[in-house]
C-alpha cells in the first residue's frame, strides 16, 4: 500500500484518495469565442508525459481537500504535494 503526503492531515493510504486529472489546465478567457473543436480540446485533451506530472488530487476519505501533486507516472511515486 502507498502512502500519499495530505498537505493538511499528513501521510494516509492510497485508496482515501481520488484523481482529479492533470493541474494548472487554465479555463479559457473567453469561453464563449471557442469552437467546438477548441472546447473539445479543453475538456477531453491532456498531456500524458512519461516521468514527472503535476496532477490534482482530493483527500476525498480524509478532509475532502483538493491539492496539487508531482507524481512519477513511469513509477507511481509521488515526488511533493501541496
Amino acid at each position: 500500500m502507498q502512502l500519499i503526503e495530505c498537505p493538511w492531515c499528513g501521510p494516509r493510504e492510497e485508496v482515501e484518495f481520488h484523481y482529479g486529472g492533470q493541474a494548472h489546465v487554465a479555463y479559457p478567457a473567453d469561453p464563449q469565442a471557442l469552437s467546438d473543436e477548441e472546447w473539445a480540446h479543453y475538456v477531453f485533451f491532456r498531456d500524458n508525459p512519461k516521468g514527472l506530472f503535476t496532477e490534482r488530487w482530493s483527500h476525498s476519505v480524509g478532509c475532502r481537500r483538493w491539492f496539487n501533486a508531482v507524481r512519477d507516472t513511469a513509477t507511481y511515486r509521488f515526488q511533493a504535494s501541496s
